[in-house]
């Protein structure tokens, strides 16, 4: 994900010093396209399904349907807002609209490469183990 937004946010800064009449300027619009296009797979092969799969393996049975909920509404909240602010963030300037979104996903990725416990073949115990 963030390869391909660091593509769509790099391409946009270069349309900004080319013609729009140039053929390099309209292969850059595609560039961009195909950038979102592999974000938005990238995001639902593997980060757009990360909250389900974290609420479904380390949430105790006593409390996983309210700390479902909030994790959902968390969720969805965040989701709005970014929803909210692109437009906002696109007339500011295109191009830095996608080197924010960048930062973010690396910012994530580290989050969940260091706070994440890794759950393969553990046990629900031992995982509430971890953040004890």
């Amino acid at each position: 994900m963030a390869l391909s937004l660091l593509v769509v946010s790099i391409s946009f800064y270069l349309k900004e010093y080319i013609s729009p009449d140039s053929d390099l300027y309209a292969t850059l619009s595609l560039v961009s396209v195909a950038g979102v296009v592999v974000m938005v797979i990238a995001f639902s092969l593997g980060l757009g399904a990360m909250p389900w799969i974290i609420m479904s393996e380390i949430l105790p049975i006593n409390i996983k349907g309210l700390a479902g909920s909030f994790a959902t509404l968390a969720n969805w909240f965040f989701s709005w807002l970014v929803t909210l602010t692109a437009n906002f963030l696109l007339d500011w300037s295109s191009g830095g609209t996608f080197t924010i979104y960048t930062a973010v996903c690396v910012f994530t990725a580290g989050f969940v490469v260091i706070w994440v416990p890794e759950t393969k073949g553990k046990t629900l115990e031992e995982i509430q183990q971890f953040f004890r």
